[in-house]
């Protein structure tokens, strides 16, 4: 092999291991982390606003503390460029790490996904206290906020649900909803604050 394919190979190992390590999970005591559910108002008046090549229609005011159950960075097409980190969040039960410990969690194609040998909960209780989230920052520092964050950590966030729209008629749109599952149900967040909390801190700790 020549030291140019030695270089690139090097590279690709160094990244993966840089993405692993920056994603590595924060392992937290047993409990209730965020019994708080996410907050949302309607916004029926609401300005859209021009964002790059896109139109923003603000839908709801949108409020969470959570806990990250996965991350998910993305590369390619219209949709990584609006919004290049997916966080797989939970509250509630989901946040307790003696419920998470039974269950497993995963993200692709800009969806979550979970799976477990025994649930311990109800599935509706992992359905309507966990959402795969895109999340569009407003500015660079939420967005550098957004990618360091790690699966374990809890956060805040604030903003707004949105409707994203192109002039050649592409549209994303978000659910209004943290009770629906599959196609539509991700929550397509505008982000002005993202901030990682300090332990217990959402529990009033």
């Amino acid at each position: 092999m020549t030291p140019g394919r030695w270089l690139l190979v090097w590279a690709v190992v160094a990244f993966g291991a840089f993405q692993w390590w920056q994603g590595r999970p924060v392992a937290t005591a047993a409990g209730v982390l965020v019994p708080a559910e996410p907050r949302q108002a309607p916004m029926a008046e609401a300005s859209a606003f021009r964002h790059g090549d896109y139109t923003v229609q603000p839908l709801a005011s949108f409020a969470a503390e959570a806990r990250v159950l996965s991350r998910e960075r993305y590369w390619l097409g219209r949709e990584a460029a609006l919004a290049p980190v997916d966080l797989l969040l939970g509250w509630g039960p989901l946040s307790d790490s003696s419920v998470l410990g039974r269950l497993s969690f995963s993200q692709s194609n800009r969806f979550g996904y979970w799976s477990a040998r025994e649930l311990p909960v109800a599935e509706r209780t992992i359905v309507t206290h966990s959402a795969n989230m895109h999340l569009i920052p407003a500015d660079g520092e939420v967005e550098r906020r957004i990618k360091d964050v790690r699966p374990g950590e809890v956060v805040s966030l604030r903003g707004y649900l949105v409707r994203v729209e192109a002039a050649d008629g592409w549209r994303w749109q978000s659910s209004l909803s943290r009770e629906d599952s599959g196609a539509g149900a991700c929550e397509l967040v505008w982000v002005e604050s993202f901030r990682v909390l300090p332990a217990g801190r959402a529990a009033g700790g």
